[in-house]
């Protein structure tokens, strides 16, 4: 029980564990409002946050322009399903698809049904088009990937925690070592329709892949007639420092999600060219809320914002200084430090303590973030931070390994 907490956040913390299922475990804080890159809970205290929805809220919370869109929208037309159009539908989605340098997209809601969706697509074309006999297709992943939380997807996961007492678990996936390009090479046959992969394993702790990865799966995928599909739920839309994680390759599906809902509502979307999307029909895949008027008009919003190239420069400068003073920490606390842009995996000596008691700490000196596979921390701020808000958060992890 947490009532020993003051004020308001005890009993509002009851209430949580009292009526909601325990898939989560949060930090014992209550947050009440937000703008920018600060948040502040229901008894007052201001704290930095780190976590940014897990990128959802790249532009920061209550972004005036994204606001002012959701507003202007409100009064208008908030949901018609697809089975008509509306005047926010085509112009969301040719906007996207020039961002993405592709023909077409698809829109869905949350960052898996846009997963599922590729995955869909890619098994069609792989029929329809490659050639691939009825009901063999596979897909090859990388180990230790985070693609989302369905029954499909957790059928290819190695993480014990997402995957454990829920199978039988769907076929059709061959999980080799992330970065290993031989490997990769080695997966895929005359039955592989597509290679789904995360530039930069997120929730992995941001894993880097070696230089040449990236380039070796596209070259992969282009010989043996496969599918590169990159996932950029995470890793996508600015937060690397570039529109996308995949800087010198293009691969045939994008994956988004996350901050295209500008952290109002769920946008996610793929994204590829016609031979690839015109594989489907009416009536083939859908969604009610997918595509609706006012995720479009956010998303558009969220769109115009990158199109300034404005919220990637700071996280290229930001996130320069923020690598600069976590990397000072390596040896002094912390083990390692991965990451690009402003997102940064931070290894914390496990004789210190864990990732989970790190944010705990990190909470009580007004710095907000999450924790992933036992002593590893993200960073991962809204991407309007400045260097002054990097130092508030580096100043408190060092305050917390030095104490």
């Amino acid at each position: 029980m947490t009532t020993a907490l003051s004020g308001l956040t005890g009993p509002l913390l009851d209430q949580a564990e009292r009526w909601t299922a325990h898939n989560y475990h949060p930090l014992p804080v209550v947050l009440a409002s937000g703008e920018g890159a600060w948040v502040t809970d229901v008894d007052g205290r201001r704290y930095l946050d780190c976590l940014a929805g897990y990128s959802a809220l790249n532009f920061g919370h209550r972004h005036p322009a994204l606001i002012a869109a959701a507003h202007a929208q409100l009064d208008q037309i908030t949901l018609t399903s697809r089975a008509f159009v509306h005047d926010q539908f085509g112009p969301f989605c040719q906007e996207l698809a020039e961002l993405c340098g592709k023909d077409m997209v698809l829109p869905m809601n949350t960052g898996a049904e846009a997963v599922e969706t590729a995955i869909k697509v890619a098994r069609k074309w792989g029929y329809k088009v490659k050639g691939v006999p009825d009901g063999q297709a596979t897909i090859v992943v990388a180990a230790d990937n985070f693609h989302g939380r369905t029954t499909t997807i957790i059928s290819f996961s190695t993480d014990p925690d997402a995957r454990a007492d829920y199978g039988p678990y769907t076929p059709g996936f061959r999980i080799v070592p992330y970065g290993d390009l031989a490997a990769l090479a080695d997966a895929i046959d005359d039955t592989t329709v597509a290679v789904l992969v995360e530039p930069i394993q997120g929730e992995a702790g941001v894993l880097v892949p070696p230089a040449d990865y990236l380039p070796g799966v596209r070259q992969l995928c282009t010989s043996r007639n496969v599918l590169f599909v990159a996932d950029e739920v995470q890793s996508g839309l600015g937060r690397t420092g570039d529109t996308f994680a995949c800087v010198d390759v293009i691969p045939d599906v994008y994956v988004l999600g996350k901050a295209l809902g500008g952290g109002i509502v769920p946008v996610s979307a793929i994204a590829a060219n016609r031979d690839v999307l015109g594989v489907l029909r009416p009536g083939e895949h859908g969604s009610t809320f997918g595509g609706n008027p006012l995720a479009c008009a956010v998303a558009r919003a969220v769109i115009e914002l990158l199109n300034t190239g404005e919220p990637q420069a700071n996280a290229r400068v930001v996130g320069a200084h923020l690598h600069e003073r976590l990397n000072a920490l390596v040896g002094r606390g912390l083990t390692a430090v991965r990451g690009r842009g402003l997102w940064a995996g931070i290894d914390i000596d496990p004789a210190l303590m864990t990732g989970r008691r790190a944010c705990e700490m990190l909470m009580n000196r007004g710095v907000l973030a999450k924790d992933t596979h036992g002593s590893t921390l993200r960073f991962a701020p809204p991407l309007l931070v400045t260097n002054p808000d990097v130092d508030v958060a580096v100043n408190a992890l060092t305050g917390i390994l030095h104490s």
